[in-house]
C-alpha cells in the first residue's frame, strides 16, 4: 500500500524559518541557536560548541556547522566562526577591527 498524498495538506510556508526584514549582512534569514544535524540535544549546544558571530554581534554560531561550511576565520591564533557568508568579507577586509569587538 502506498502513501496517499492527497489526504495531507503540506504547506509551503514553515513558522520557524521567519525571516526577517532587515537582515543586514546575512540576506534577511533569522538567526537561532538550533541543534546541529550532529544529533538532537534537547538542552541545546552547550557553550563550549557555540560562538558569537564577531561581523553581526549578537547572532549565535554553532562552530561545528560553521565550520562544515567553511564560516570561519584564523586570525591572530583564534579562531572566529561567521554566522553566515555574507560576514566573511568585512572579516577579510579588517579582520583587527572585528577581532577587537568580540
Amino acid at each position: 500500500m502506498g502513501h496517499d498524498h492527497d489526504e495531507h495538506q503540506h504547506g509551503d510556508h514553515d513558522p520557524g524559518h521567519a525571516e526577517q526584514a532587515d537582515g543586514g549582512h546575512c540576506g534577511g534569514h533569522a538567526h537561532s541557536a538550533v541543534p546541529s544535524h550532529h544529533g538532537i540535544n534537547l538542552l541545546g549546544p552547550s557553550a563550549e560548541e557555540l560562538a558569537e558571530c564577531p561581523v553581526m554581534r549578537g547572532s549565535t554560531v554553532v562552530k561545528a556547522d560553521a565550520e562544515a561550511k567553511g564560516l570561519f576565520r584564523d586570525y591572530a591564533g583564534q579562531r572566529y566562526w561567521f554566522c553566515c557568508a555574507g560576514c566573511e568579507a568585512p572579516f577579510d577586509a579588517d579582520p583587527s577591527k572585528y577581532a577587537a569587538a568580540v
